[in-house]
């Protein structure tokens, strides 16, 4: 069942799958034109689930079908963010069979895309349940997707990081030598960032650890620090500021994720649900 994860607004999407449909169909699509009527012979159809996982995006799935002809029905047999078996029908659609033809690929190709990444995700969010702290996911995204590559994520039970530049500062490894150094970087945005936008400063050592709590960072990451430095850190800032939240990031893994999760740390950062993720196979039958 979805429970984080929000679609944008089709005054956002639309235009989104508009585009994605002209690429698949450019000048138009030559074999169903040349075989039917356009609109004129109406058919039904089934998506069936081919590999276990969790399905995500009939919504959006079900609107690509509609720009093409906005009498077509398409029903979600299951809920989103449910868990399919293969085998198992997901999605029933009946409408001109022109337009379920011309918008299969697309349809298909963004829920497989978007069950895999909310798959993957699940599983890195079940190896850390139990304990407080939460998976987000990072701006390692595709080009073009990473709304709704972001809201499988979400479905999948992580939290969304920063959607874009302009979400919140985050002080990274290159800021800090561009600006020669941690306090240099914080007194100049702190002058120019307007409230309420969050400052998160990104740390290699403990060195850097105790200049980002000098200077007020809010969110303080510990990057591709071992465990042992991840622990020290970890208790040098409860310490020192127990308002200050901790992001652990840098090589996580479904092996390591739970022992970082140990350490104390609030979030947990990782771009392997969308990065390593594989897609789920499903399939379209018709009749």
């Amino acid at each position: 069942m979805n429970k984080f994860g929000v679609l944008p607004p089709g005054l956002v999407l639309d235009p989104l799958l508009r585009g994605w449909l002209l690429e698949d169909i450019g000048r138009g699509d030559r074999t169903t034109q040349s075989l039917l009527d356009e609109g004129v012979i109406r058919a039904k159809a089934r998506w069936v689930g081919k590999a276990p996982g969790m399905i995500v995006g009939l919504p959006v799935a079900a609107r690509v079908f509609q720009l093409l002809n906005e009498d077509v029905n398409f029903v979600a047999v299951t809920d989103e963010g449910a868990w399919c078996e293969p085998g198992q029908v997901v999605a029933e659609i009946e409408g001109a069979m022109d337009a379920l033809l011309m918008g299969e690929r697309v349809a298909l190709n963004l829920v497989m895309r978007l069950s895999g990444i909310a798959t993957l995700t699940h599983k890195y969010v079940e190896k850390i349940a139990d304990l407080p702290v939460r998976l987000v996911d990072t701006r390692k995204t595709t080009p073009g997707l990473r709304l709704l590559e972001k809201y499988a994520t979400a479905v999948g039970g992580a939290m969304n990081h920063r959607m874009g530049l302009d979400d919140a500062v985050m002080v990274k490894d290159n800021h800090i030598v561009a600006a020669g150094g941690i306090g240099k970087a914080m007194t100049r945005i702190r002058s120019q960032v307007p409230y309420p936008l969050t400052v998160e400063v990104e740390t290699e050592s403990l060195e850097q650890v105790r200049e980002a709590l000098d200077y007020k960072a809010d969110i303080i990451m510990l990057d591709n620090m071992d465990l042992e430095m991840m622990k020290e850190a970890v208790r040098l800032i409860r310490q020192e500021d127990g308002s200050v939240k901790i992001e652990a990031s840098g090589n996580v893994t479904l092996e390591t994720i739970r022992a970082v999760a140990e350490t104390g740390v609030d979030y947990i950062s990782s771009s392997a649900p969308i990065t390593q993720s594989r897609w789920l196979d499903l399939s379209m039958r018709m009749g």
